[in-house]
This record gives C-alpha cells, structure tokens and sequence, in this order.
C-alpha cells in the first residue's frame, strides 16, 4: 500500500477531518467567548446605597452613579435588600455610604468609612474585576477626602509645628475604604474552579458513556426489544452515575477537603448531574449514532463558556447566554458554589437540572420510539424456524 492511498483510507480522512473540525470549533468558541472579558465588565450591575443625609454622602453618591463604566446602578435599594441581591448575585458590588459619614469627614475625630461588599461565590472574573474597581474608588476618595480635610483644619486653626505630625496623621487617616468579602471561598484556584471541575468532569464522563452505552443498544437491537434495551441503558448509566460519584468525591475530599456534612448533598448531586448530562449528550448518539461525538464536543465547548464558572450570564454574548438556559453544567456549577460556599438554597438549580434531564429523556424516548424502526428478534426468527420444522403439514413420508 502506498502512502496516498493510506490518506485515504477511512480511519486517515476521519482523522483529518476531525483535527480541522475540532480546531476550528475549540478556537471559534472559545476565543469569542472570552473576549467578553473584561469587554462587557460595564454589564455588571452593582449598587449604591447612600444613607447618608450630608453634602459629602450625596455628592460621593452622584459622583460614583455618574462615573463608574456600570449601565446598571441600583439605588432605590436598601443596604439589606442590596446585600440580599449580592448573596444570590444579581448585582456584582454594593457600595454602602453609611449614616454620619459626612458628620465624621468634617468633625474628624473618626475615620470615615464606606462599604464595599464582593460575593466571592460567584464567577471567577466578577470578584477580580470588582475588587479592581473598588481598589481604583479608594485611591480616588483617599486624595480626594485627604485634600478637603486638610484645607478645613488649615482654616479652622493655626498650625504648630509641635502638632504638624498628629495632624497629618488625621488628615492621612479622614477616609478609609472597607472592603467587605461574602462567602469566602478557601484559597488556591483548585477551591474558586472546584464547582466547574466537578461538573465538567461528570459531563465528559457521561458523554463518553452515552456514546459507548447507546452503541450497546444498536448492536444488541436484535436480541431484546427496544424498551427493554432503553431501560437497560439508563439503569447502567445511574450504576456508573454511582461508581464514578464515589471517585469523584474521593479525589476531591483527598485534596481540597471540604466538609463533611456536605459529603450526602455533593454525592446525590453529582449523581444526578451524570443521569442529567448522560441523556442530554445521548440525543444526538441516538438520533444519528456514533457520528454524534462529533457534535457533542462543541456543545461541551460552549457549556464550558456558558457555566458560569468564570462569567456571569450578564457578561456572555447572546449564544453562550442562551447555552446557559438549557445547559445542565451551568445548573450544576451555580447548584455546587451555593453548597460548597454560599448561603443559598440549591433548589431553584436543582430543580432546573432535573427539568433539563427530564426533558432530554422525553426527547431520546420520543427518538426511540418513532424514529428507530423495529427489528426482528433472533428468538422470534428461532421460534419460527423450529416451527416450521414441526409443522406436520410440511413433513413428507
């Protein structure tokens, strides 16, 4: 054989095909995907709440509504609504400018302070991005508040030289900037990406199960009828959900150790995100067979834009937004931050998965049963054969 007519062959042209197919769809998803960051930062939206009644609280407030490169600023809200809307991040900052922060800046005898608050169980780019933000705010206010300071107690008394220290240490110390960290997630980048490795893992591993699994289906087609081999499928597919959760969670509690008490909630989870991932990869294997591998790893691709381990649903462009809503991994990675580090309940994305996986069902139900035409069991074709054997009509003498 010669080397062109090796290039030809099917398993040479697959593989050429798929190493074009795979660059084109991995770089065409992702590098848009990304590019959102730190494009559509000003998407965020935050909130600014000002209780105080001083020419300082509303002029900070305005100041801040006016310049910060945010399109959307709450401000009708109160510190415990904001901070509320901060748990279940749907704003990204709340910026509180406390009651006497005015009468403090002017009499200077205590330090005036504002609140920044940050989620820190969120998307990864939310918290840098805002503690970027807050960093820029502070170093403003700082020079700002330490010059208007100054020239009140310059004009206000005479200066001794004996004095000159301390006062410069209370002009120094007029303004201080509190920045406040909610749900504190542990160090190390293994405990921010934690939600999004779990998820992904028992994605792929649901997606190679489904491929391998629905391939058990079609070659035993002729040796069990298609319901049969349908619940033969899922019931595997939950005895690996189980396996591979068991594994999972090894791993995990061997290195990043989180608590024990949560050890039951991440187990049924997990195993509900295999059977909930293992049939939403399984529509395209049944509806077109083998060949929808090459389709799954591009969903995958955009599932792992669309989780919402590193951006928000308010930072993506609308395709990934729209992943987002039907993808079971973006349920899982926000089901997962709440448990392992929030304060909220997991119940609205739990029930969003178990929808999700629900639906795929229904529709690889739908797709086994009015789409693959029925075929003749071997049992049926022994049967027949053994009675036309016996059949007395057709016996000579």
């Amino acid at each position: 054989m010669k080397f062109v007519q090796f290039l030809k062959t099917k398993g040479a042209t697959g593989a050429i095909v798929m190493g074009i197919f795979y660059a084109i769809a991995m770089l065409g998803i992702f590098l848009p995907g990304y590019s959102a960051i730190p494009a559509n930062i000003d998407k965020l939206p935050i909130a600014i709440i000002n209780d105080d009644n001083g020419d300082y609280g509303v002029g900070i407030a305005d100041q801040l509504t006016e310049n910060l490169p945010f399109k959307k600023i709450e401000t009708n809200l109160t510190n415990q609504q904001a901070l509320e809307e901060l748990e279940h991040n749907k704003v990204a900052l709340v910026v509180h400018i406390p009651e006497k922060f005015s009468e403090n800046l002017q009499t200077g005898e205590i330090t005036s302070t504002i609140d920044f608050t940050i989620n820190e169980a969120g998307a990864q780019s939310v918290s840098s991005a805002m503690n970027s933000v807050v960093a820029e705010i502070n170093n403003q206010l700082s020079t700002q508040f330490s010059q208007q300071t100054a020239q009140t107690v310059l004009m206000k008394s005479n200066v001794p030289e004996d004095q000159a220290a301390a006062l410069a240490e209370k002009i120094e110390a007029a303004y201080a900037g509190n920045i406040v960290a909610i749900n504190k997630v542990p160090d190390g980048m293994n405990n921010g990406m934690l939600p999004m490795f779990l998820s992904m893992a028992c994605y792929v591993g649901a997606m190679i199960g489904a491929m391998q699994l629905v391939g058990a289906y079609r070659e035993n087609r002729t040796k069990a009828s298609k319901t049969r081999l349908f619940s033969y499928v899922q019931l595997t597919a939950l005895i690996i959900a189980v396996l591979s959760t068991v594994v999972a969670l090894g791993v995990t509690y061997l290195i990043n150790g989180p608590s024990g008490n949560l050890f039951f909630e991440l187990a049924g989870q997990q195993i509900l995100n295999y059977m909930v991932c293992f049939n939403f990869a399984a529509i395209v294997i049944f509806l077109i067979g083998e060949g929808g591998m090459m389709l799954n790893l591009p969903i995958l691709f955009f599932q792992t834009l669309s989780n919402g381990a590193i951006m928000p649903r308010e930072m993506m462009y609308l395709p990934y937004e729209w992943m987002s809503y039907i993808s079971p991994m973006y349920y899982s990675v926000q089901a997962y931050t709440a448990n392992l580090y929030g304060h909220i309940s997991t119940a609205p994305f739990i029930w969003s998965m178990v929808a999700v996986g629900g639906v795929a069902m229904l529709i690889n139900i739908c797709i086994v049963a009015f789409l693959h035409k029925p075929v003749e069991l071997e049992n049926n074709n022994a049967d027949k054969k053994t009675n036309k054997r016996l059949n007395p009509s057709e016996v000579s003498v």
